[in-house]
């Protein structure tokens, strides 16, 4: 079996490392030792793992009795035959991505992410696949991509929610309109039934049943007994009261069961689990029948003025057969804009643009996925120029709603258009007020005849409630993601939502629909599957729920209450109108958003866009949770924790050794989400933040004084030269500087040049090209590598920019940019220097000059951390004038005027984090490509160096497990050559045994010299 081993070499075990993801704080030790005796996995029931699995991607938040992480069936046997025996409820956990609270509640939770991943096999033949319940769907596909065969249910997030999340929710995605849901892929599962029993259920003959039922036998036999009833009894009133959709998961899947009876006189008995949300029984590994990858796809996005006319679209555009069309409204739009991930898409629509629709196509061939393309505008904008001429077009009779409308045919264009329509809910709860578009009336299903008077009705309901919403998702298959602003932090706000919800539902029955089409019923919509289903079908939900799990020990609740018959939409709420927020301090940075740095600090709402892995989903955010495979590390983590202590829902201080140490210490500061996180949670600035508070409270340490003022280190190093280089080079040099500075002894420390880059720029007489003749004119401001250490990659930029007919100074006045301190936490001193540079370079700035830095990080200080310091016009003026070398020569066009001529040698382009974070790293490779380079830019993450992060012997060993992730990019590229701009990425690649630099790795710049 392939299983993905993400917790071999656990950083944590490192002899050095002072961290190991939990608090000292345990809850219920005797049972805790009575599970380590009869599990291979870990059991942690510390506070802090308990507050990291209380909430999921919903509105809920319930205290877990605490976490097992199991390896195998043997282990998730062990736990529920133990629990059953005491009555203590279990949740299996998949990704956490649940988006109606199926995921949280008062059990011992099992997170199946963690190990059980694998993959078991794939049957030719059958063309079905096995794998155990935690392997991401996107690492399913993967393993299925070389048979052109897929695992067709696609939620927006499968490559972060797993096959078990996708089978317990009944899961489908935006091309329900050409595949079923989870449950009719199905074809076999291993399941631990409630009393620790392990059987195999899947398909048997109607005729069997009989032999395999009986009320009175054990647990596998009253199952099958459940069956013969359903099938005897309830027949009638399921055909009656279950919608005629396609995208309908209320309830237990008893109209699959049905069908299936009836088509195939057999029943798939695993198929009840699927929309079960682990009330009946726990998959440990399944057997899913597969798709045909298609050839080529082709998109379309229409453009429209009104919500409702683009609903009145759906029918006419599904005349067309598309394999999804998904809608987007205004207020999505907005958002979206407002965000840098996506701000770029937006503004490829037309002026006035109030809503879209995205229709896509599936085709054998390229030409045929333009046909049909040009053969929706043809009938819905026939305005439009299409790429191709549509062959005898299908028209309709339906009015012409549609005002524009964008093509996309390459990957890239259309993987972006569907990324920003897949962020949907990250994007709309990124709101930093206490309004916000929560899910939980969001995933109604309706006919797509009736969709444009049920928006119609639901619109009068939000007029009624004085409220707004957002109308997007699946329109093809009628399912919207309706998300009404409301407020949770407020009585009024909770009974709104509460009364929205309620009449809502009745409109659902109104109109035939759905209460959920795919996000299942959870905490949020169980209680209305009563009214929904009425009383009788409701009563039989219960019965085979007591059938599964007599003890009604796997999570209760959701589906049809507890053994009670309890379950309230308005429990469990993660925002309570009770909490009282405190930080313990008053903030220090600029924080420009509705309820300031409260505001961010809950930001995320747990949507786990932080948690997929490098080689499936990409993008930096987030290493040190790629690294190691916790929780606890992720932005969601961290950020949960965060907002926990300061709200009173977690017991700690979140500036106390501990809390500082497991949680916020191991973020590297990357940026990566700022840009990667769909709602814009940033983790750096908030670190930074409570570091700064941790200062102010208790003094700053050795090593954050230390690298807090590298300026003067670098500057003493380069002035004692080459004897400081000796110095630690010395036997035992290491050693003593892991002994007494906390330095680890296997890094090398930088070799300082006894010429600084000032002075040998004052000894060659300046800038070769002078001020008069220069049509553009740069400050080039030394950083302290640039400056001591790395002097050859100034040189180098110095030469290319004088070779692009730039006049070079070096700004007096101006050293480090303030990003040492800055990632110290020392916001006081970032500052002072901030307001020193600001004062040296905003007078030049406002003669035309520009200022530019060779080190990505000192360059992004400027561009974006200023802001967050300073809040002057001069200021901002120098920051908006601030590039990175290869972003100057770029955004300039003054590369042409190099005259560069590489010898077309392939270089493998590793790009900062920090200029990830800003949309700014893809400069450097359009420079080295028009310079004649082959150029393969990797998809990476942190280089795991960060700085001095990577220097701190307690973090060496997660430095390391991170770049291990870049290590084998590097090596999976073909590339001659690996280059990256940052000083400190350079280190790290240089150090690896893995990596073939023959030294450090050039900078960009250093390649484009090379090619002058």
């Amino acid at each position: 079996m392939a299983t993905r081993d993400l917790r071999s070499d656990d950083p944590s075990t490192d002899p050095d490392a002072d961290y190991d993801y939990t608090s000292d704080s345990v809850e219920r030790p005797g049972l805790v030792d009575d599970l380590r005796e009869r599990v291979d996995g870990d059991v942690r029931f510390d506070s802090y793992t308990r507050q990291l699995y209380a909430t999921d991607a919903s509105i809920y938040e319930a205290l877990p009795v605490g976490v097992v992480f199991p390896t195998s069936t043997d282990d998730v046997a062990a736990v529920v035959s133990y629990c059953a025996d005491r009555g203590i409820p279990v949740l299996p956990r998949g990704g956490g991505t649940s988006l109606a609270g199926q995921a949280v509640n008062e059990a011992v939770v099992l997170d199946f992410k963690h190990a059980m991943n694998g993959f078991v096999g794939f049957d030719p033949e059958a063309e079905t696949a096995r794998a155990q319940p935690g392997i991401t769907l996107a690492a399913l596909n993967d393993e299925l991509a070389a048979h052109g065969l897929k695992y067709a249910p696609d939620p927006a997030w499968g490559d972060k929610s797993v096959l078990g999340g996708a089978i317990g929710n009944n899961s489908t995605g935006a091309h329900s309109l050409q595949y079923e849901k989870a449950d009719g892929y199905l074809e076999s599962a291993e399941v631990v039934l409630a009393d620790g029993t392990v059987t195999t259920l899947g398909w048997v003959d109607t005729d069997d049943l009989d032999a395999l039922a009986d009320p009175d036998g054990d647990l596998e036999a009253r199952i099958y007994a459940d069956l013969r009833r359903l099938l005897d009894e309830e027949a009638d009133r399921i055909r009656e009261r279950f919608p005629d959709l396609k995208r309908n998961v209320s309830g237990y899947n008893y109209d699959r069961l049905l069908a299936d009876a009836e088509a195939h006189g057999a029943v798939n008995a695993a198929r009840l689990l699927a929309g079960s949300e682990g009330t009946l029984g726990i998959i440990t590994e399944a057997e899913v029948s597969l798709e045909p990858v298609p050839a080529e796809t082709a998109v379309a996005m229409l453009t429209y003025d009104d919500v409702r006319d683009a609903m009145q679209d759906v029918a006419p555009v599904l005349d067309h057969d598309p394999s999804a069309v998904e809608v987007m409204d205004d207020v999505f739009l907005d958002l979206a804009r407002d965000t840098d991930e996506f701000a770029d898409v937006v503004g490829l629509l037309p002026d006035g643009t109030d809503s879209t629709l995205l229709v896509e196509f599936y085709a054998d061939s390229p030409a045929e996925a333009r046909r049909r393309v040009a053969d929706l505008l043809a009938d819905r904008l026939p305005s439009a120029t299409p790429a191709a001429d549509p062959p005898g077009a299908t028209t309709t009779d339906a009015p012409v709603h549609a005002v524009d409308a964008l093509e996309a045919y390459d990957d890239d264009r259309q993987a972006h258009f569907w990324k920003m329509r897949k962020a949907g809910l990250p994007i709309l709860l990124s709101r930093t007020s206490d309004e916000k578009h929560y899910p939980y009336i969001e995933d109604t299903a309706i006919p797509a005849d009736h969709l444009p008077a049920f928006v119609a009705d639901f619109q009068a309901i939000l007029d009624d409630l004085d409220t707004v919403a957002s109308y997007y998702a699946h329109a093809g298959p009628g399912v919207l993601h309706v998300r009404p602003l409301v407020t949770l932090a407020d009585e009024a706000g909770v009974a709104k939502m509460a009364e929205i919800a309620d009449r809502v539902t009745d409109l659902v029955v109104e109109y035939g629909g759905a209460v959920s089409g795919e996000h299942g019923d959870g905490r949020a919509r169980s209680q209305w599957n009563r009214k929904f289903y009425g009383e009788d079908l409701w009563a039989s939900f219960r019965r085979t729920k007591a059938a599964f799990d007599p003890d009604w020990i796997l999570n209760p609740g959701p589906v049809c209450g507890d053994a009670a018959g309890e379950i309230d939409m308005t429990d469990h709420l993660r925002v309570a109108p009770d909490d009282e927020f405190d930080a313990g301090f008053d903030p220090a940075l600029n924080w420009d958003t509705e309820n300031g740095f409260r505001g961010m600090t809950e930001l995320c709402h747990g949507c786990a866009g932080c948690t997929g892995h490098q080689d499936t989903t990409g993008g930096v955010m987030c290493p040190t949770y790629r690294a190691a495979n916790e929780e606890t590390l992720s932005t969601r983590g961290r950020a949960n924790m965060l907002r926990s202590a300061m709200n009173g829902h977690l017991p700690a201080d979140p500036l106390d050794d501990e809390f500082l140490t497991e949680v916020l210490d191991l973020c590297v500061g990357c940026k990566g989400c700022k840009l990667d996180c769909p709602s814009g949670v940033d983790m750096a600035k908030l670190k930074t933040e409570v570091k700064h508070a941790s200062h102010q409270a208790d003094g700053v340490g050795v090593l954050d004084r230390l690298f807090g003022h590298t300026e003067a280190l670098f500057h003493l190093g380069s002035a004692l030269a080459p004897v400081s280089n000796w110095a630690t080079a010395l036997p035992g040099a290491g050693a003593l500087a892991e002994k007494t500075l906390g330095i680890a002894a296997e890094r090398d420390l930088p070799t300082f040049r006894r010429e600084s880059l000032r002075a040998w720029f004052d000894a060659r007489g300046g800038s070769r090209v002078p001020e008069a003749a220069a049509e553009h004119t740069v400050l080039l401001a030394p950083d302290p590598y640039t400056n001591y250490s790395t002097v050859a990659v100034g040189k180098a930029a110095v030469r290319v920019l004088e070779a692009a007919g730039v006049h070079v100074a070096l700004p007096d006045g101006v050293g480090t940019s303030g990003r040492p301190a800055y990632s110290r936490g020392l916001i006081d001193r970032t500052r002072r220097i901030a307001r020193e540079n600001v004062a040296a370079l905003a007078p030049k700035v406002a003669d035309g000059w520009d200022v530019v830095y060779v080190e990505p990080s000192d360059a992004v200080m400027v561009q974006d951390d200023y802001h967050d310091l300073l809040s002057s016009a001069p200021a901002a003026s120098v920051a908006a004038n601030t590039y990175g070398v290869c972003e100057y020569l770029d955004r300039h066009g003054l590369d042409a005027a190099a005259g560069f001529d590489a010898d077309g040698e392939s270089l493998a382009y590793h790009g900062h984090c920090h200029q990830k974070a800003q949309q700014r790293d893809h400069h450097a490779v359009g420079v080295l490509r028009r310079a004649g380079y082959e150029v393969d830019p990797l998809d990476s993450t942190c280089c795991g160096m960060a700085g001095s992060f990577g220097y701190e012997a307690e973090h060496y060993s997660m430095s390391q497990a991170i770049a291990d992730i870049l290590a084998d990019q590097v090596a999976d590229s073909d590339a001659d050559t690996v280059t990256a701009p940052g000083s400190s990425c350079r280190s790290q690649l240089s150090e690896r045994d893995d990596v073939d630099t023959d030294g450090a790795p050039p900078h960009p710049v250093q390649k484009l010299a090379d090619a002058l």
